[in-house]
Order: C-alpha cells, then sequence, then structure tokens
C-alpha cells in the first residue's frame, strides 16, 4: 500500500463509497460532509487539475493538492499556498496556475 495525497474531492468519493459499502463511524461521517461542503469541484475535475498542476514548475503534488483544494482566484492566495516553500514565485507562474484553476471553475 502506497501513502499519496487526495484532494478533498476525492476524500469526500472515497468515504460516500465507503459509508455506501459498509457504513462509517460517527467521525468518518463528519468528515465525509466537510470534505462535501468544502470541495468546489468533482473528484474527476481534482485529479485533471492537480496533473495539470504539477506540469508548471515549481508546482509539486502536494502544492498541486493544495491548489486544488482551495481552487485560489488572486495571487495572493497563490502566494499564501507557496508561503512555506522555499520557491520564488514569479508573475508569470502566478498567472498560469490562475489560468489553469479558473477552467475548472
Amino acid at each position: 500500500m502506497t501513502e499519496r495525497y487526495a484532494s478533498l474531492a476525492e476524500v469526500a468519493d472515497l468515504l460516500l463509497s465507503e459509508k455506501e459499502a459498509r457504513g462509517l463511524l460517527v467521525t468518518q461521517n463528519i468528515a465525509m460532509e466537510h470534505a462535501q461542503l468544502v470541495s468546489q469541484i468533482s473528484a474527476d475535475d481534482a485529479k485533471k487539475l492537480i496533473e495539470e498542476l504539477k506540469e508548471v514548475s515549481p508546482v509539486t503534488n502536494f502544492t498541486a493538492v493544495k491548489i486544488a483544494d482551495i481552487m485560489p482566484r488572486f495571487p495572493t492566495e497563490v502566494r499564501a499556498i507557496f508561503s512555506k516553500e522555499r520557491v520564488v514565485l514569479e508573475n508569470e507562474t502566478i498567472n498560469k496556475i490562475l489560468e489553469i484553476v479558473a477552467k475548472y471553475l
């Protein structure tokens, strides 16, 4: 079994399928409801978005998932996502990220 980052949309889908298969604990049900409420796109769109974002340097798998979860609309939101990363974002890169995200809004 390998570990990977999952977007909130994917988490919502995974928990929903588990709920249908065997039921969920109270905390799992709360997590599913939160993921459904907060995620702004479908799991399929989130996967496509993450793959597109990973083609932009310096976007990593982790930051791509965070971007898919937050769906930033403004440059300051993109900068906030990258604030803990040790990279300098050029305006061109930020605009490219925002263009990709805008296709899925």
